[in-house]
């Protein structure tokens, strides 16, 4: 056992998710969102090296040594699996040890809506599953990818950085790949992956021009393809793969895009009432209409498609946030604070008769 494993029980005792560690500083957890200090001693920097070098794979030791950073994932058997990020800052070694529970939450354990499940039922096309960091992401796709294991015979490859849930094959053959241990990136895995007669490829993150062109590609060519971006809203998420590439290709990539992207899933995470953590969900759903906006450079016209086609499962983010608030969820201050359309929301809250937080000068929050 592992002297840094005292801490990760901690961590699990108080249902928290992340682990910050920092040399010269007293250890820190997140829970329910926010940070606090544990009543612990401070960790000087010869103690933080000892704790994180016992656990890290020599490849990372190799690589932290060469660049001051690293990824990897560290285990607890029976109890779960930590993503590990190692980085040196002005003072010493530093450590974020986020937990990935061992047992994955099923679609209905995580209330996902029906239109995110009709997701899980595709046969091929691109879906994208964003948010900002730390907002469930990798916990939604899970669901996703076991929901598929659970319903339908295929073949399965995730390609991740570092690999997070480990799935258990059920009715699916499920090859998970790490990147810098098992392939060298996201788009020469995924380039790979063609030549693996997949249905489903999960890529754990697009993260540039190349393997967003490879996704799309993969989606055209028959196959069913997830992945995660760090945008915002649904609308956002379209703006920026577009705009990863050249001006002059663009009008080729929305082509592509309207024929192979199927929907987009953008959450936030909110704080939970009394404690925990919930995702708002906004939800869209790529219909023929849709697809003709993406095609003719109309996005602006997008939100109105979704008001419009809520009866085919279509959620905006304030919607979610407004019946999170509603059904007791989620305090209304939560809500209206990780709302990114700010007048939107307090028109919502005004027609459902809920306060709008202010300040003491009688602002908004």
């Amino acid at each position: 056992m592992a002297e840094i494993d005292a801490l990760f029980k901690m961590l699990l005792d108080a249902e928290g998710s992340d682990l910050h560690l920092s040399a010269g500083r007293r250890p820190m957890i997140r829970e329910s969102g926010e940070m606090q200090t544990l009543d612990l001693p401070i960790i000087e920097d010869a103690d933080m090296e000892h704790f994180i070098t016992e656990i890290m794979p020599e490849r990372n030791l190799k690589e932290f040594s060469e660049t001051n950073d690293t990824d990897f994932a560290y285990e607890l058997p029976g109890q779960a699996r930590l993503r590990a990020n190692v980085f040196r800052d002005r003072i010493g070694m530093g450590a974020v040890f986020r937990i990935i529970p061992a047992e994955i939450l099923s679609a209905d354990q995580l209330n996902l809506p029906e239109g995110i499940r009709n997701f899980c039922y595709l046969s091929k096309g691109l879906v994208v599953v964003t948010g900002p960091t730390g907002s469930g992401k990798s916990t939604t796709l899970a669901a996703m990818i076991d929901l598929i294991n659970a319903t339908r015979p295929d073949h399965i490859i995730t390609i991740e950085d570092p690999i997070e849930f480990v799935h258990k094959e059920k009715m699916c053959l499920i090859n998970q790949r790490e990147i810098k241990r098992h392939t060298s990136s996201f788009s020469t895995a995924l380039r790979a992956a063609l030549r693996q007669d997949p249905d489903v490829v999960m890529v754990g993150e697009m993260r540039d021009l190349e393997t967003i062109e490879i996704a799309i590609e993969t989606a055209e060519t028959g196959h069913l393809v997830f992945g995660t971006l760090h945008t915002n809203t649904a609308i956002s998420t379209v703006d920026r793969i577009i705009d990863a590439f050249p001006a002059n290709r663009q009008n080729q990539i929305r082509t592509m895009l309207a024929n192979s992207l199927k929907g987009v899933v953008a959450q936030t995470l909110c704080k939970r009432k009394p404690k925990g953590r919930v995702a708002a969900l906004e939800v869209l759903l790529v219909d023929r209409a849709i697809s003709s906006m993406i095609r003719d450079g109309k996005l602006h016209q997008v939100a109105s498609a979704m008001q419009v086609g809520k009866n085919k499962g279509m959620v905006m983010l304030n919607e979610s946030l407004t019946n999170l608030v509603i059904n007791g969820t989620v305090d209304a201050a939560e809500a209206y604070l990780k709302a990114v359309d700010k007048d939107d929301m307090a028109t919502r809250f005004e027609k459902a008769n809920i306060k709008v937080p202010t300040n003491g000068d009688g602002t908004a929050t």
